[in-house]
């Protein structure tokens, strides 16, 4: 995940820094932070590398504030998340109209923060796909709707459980090593030798089987129990829904 902080203060940059390194180190999803000084530095950098996920601003800065800095950034990209870092609550009403995500209060919280980061990664997961290579296409798997991937053969099946309630598995020509570097930094996790499963389709684990919630029912090995039941309870504990 890509992140940029646009703030003048240092002290307010390395904190900022810290929590999100914090963040991508409990959850197990990678993250490259770039910080500006200025929002002049930012968008001259902006220009020439749109590639953020997210912004970190700060509204009240020296020349061009955060809120003009958004202004500029929403008519050109609709899609990076917005979160304004502030000593005053003056502009909140401001920052529904650049759509931002969040608005925290300077000093701010180490799980307010954390808690926006989960709720962007929980919002685009639900909206990414995966390409991947079937036995004749091109391939987009909604990620929210894989429960698990077993490697079978010289490729893996992909079992996709539907809005609908329905089960699908699809045959695709990826190893479970190459789907693994895909899918373990948005929420997946190598349960066996041969099988990947998404933690939160997961509705319990027993030693030796994981069933997940769809019903389907795979298997965990003794050498990665300790890892997944671990994964299982830090999930859980993050979305509040019962473990039993």
């Amino acid at each position: 995940m890509r992140i940029a902080i646009v703030e003048d203060e240092q002290i307010h940059t390395e904190y900022l820094e810290k929590c999100l390194g914090e963040w991508s180190g409990e959850r197990g999803i990678p993250v490259r932070i770039r910080s500006f000084l200025s929002a002049e530095s930012f968008l001259f950098f902006w220009e020439e590398n749109r590639d953020f996920d997210i912004l970190f601003v700060d509204i009240q800065m020296k020349t061009m504030n955060g809120m003009e800095m958004a202004e500029k950034i929403r008519r050109k990209d609709g899609n990076i998340a917005i979160v304004f870092t502030t000593g005053v609550a003056d502009y909140m009403a401001k920052g529904y109209e650049v759509e931002a995500m969040h608005y925290l209060l300077k000093p701010v919280d180490r799980e307010k923060i954390h808690g926006c980061m989960d709720k962007l990664v929980s919002r685009r997961r639900e909206e990414l796909f995966v390409t991947v290579h079937g036995r004749e296409e091109v391939m987009k798997l909604p990620v929210e709707q894989v429960t698990y991937v077993e490697a079978r053969g010289h490729g893996c099946v992909a079992e996709i459980y539907t809005r609908t309630g329905e089960t699908l598995q699809l045959e695709v020509t990826e190893s479970i090593t190459v789907l693994e570097k895909l899918l373990l930094p948005i929420g997946f996790i190598r349960c066996h030798r041969s099988y990947l499963c998404r933690t939160g389709s997961i509705h319990q684990i027993g030693r030796t089987e994981i069933t997940l919630d769809n019903g389907s029912v795979i298997p965990v090995s003794r050498r990665l129990y300790g890892e997944v039941n671990q994964a299982f309870i830090r999930h859980f504990q993050r979305s509040g829904k019962d473990m039993g």
